[in-house]
């Protein structure tokens, strides 16, 4: 087995103890309840998209963890041209939270980010310990995703304007939840400080390894 290549190639940061996952934010919301989800959906993504720029201005990486659709043979960028190109009802929030060339991408084909991917493997090699949640569904995907994160003892935080459900009663539920049994910090996106979680990290960090030595 090849030694561990901690040179992700050319994506940057190689390394940060935050990370933000955008979670299904690709998403053609061409289904039952998408019309509701969409409406919902929508300021969720003009808050994100702000989140989005703040984590990237602190050098916090983004990454995106979309679901395939069922579509065994497509990828990522499959997945958004058809999102910006087909007339579906989520060609708003695409645009509005479409990735840079910068950013990471995992496809999923289950509700947690976590199941069957990559997303463990990337997370390991950039170090993180405090993901940042978002995007549809709340009490879906965000929360499988959230139950995941919880599982590999890892900090989670899930602002709740920037994240959405079909109906605000499963949104404010799966909150509730995730707060109470998987102790998810839901503070606002607009209160969310990414320097200072670095900061936070790093100072963690620091005394862990003194501990170590002594």
């Amino acid at each position: 087995m090849p030694a561990k290549n901690s040179d992700l190639h050319g994506n940057v940061p190689d390394q940060s103890s935050v990370a933000l996952i955008m979670i299904d934010v690709i998403n053609d919301m061409e289904f039952e309840s998408g019309e509701k989800l969409f409406r919902n959906a929508l300021p969720a993504a003009r808050a994100l998209a702000n989140l989005r720029r703040r984590a990237i201005d602190a050098g916090v990486p983004v990454i995106y963890v979309n679901d395939n659709f069922g579509k065994w043979r497509s990828d990522f960028r499959q997945q958004l041209d058809h999102v910006l190109k087909d007339g579906v009802r989520g060609e708003p929030i695409a645009k509005l939270l479409r990735p840079g060339e910068e950013d990471y991408f995992v496809l999923k084909a289950k509700h947690s980010g976590f199941y069957h991917t990559q997303l463990d493997l990337l997370i390991d090699y950039l170090q993180v310990k405090t993901v940042v949640l978002a995007g549809f569904a709340t009490d879906m995907c965000v929360l499988f995703t959230a139950s995941d994160a919880y599982l590999r003892d890892l900090n989670i935080i899930v602002p709740p304007d920037c994240s959405a459900a079909a109906s605000t009663e499963n949104h404010e539920g799966a909150l509730e939840h995730m707060a109470r049994v998987l102790h998810v910090d839901t503070t606002p996106s607009i209160d969310i400080d990414f320097d200072d979680l670095l900061k936070s990290a790093s100072v963690a960090e620091d005394h862990a390894g003194a501990q170590a030595t002594e």
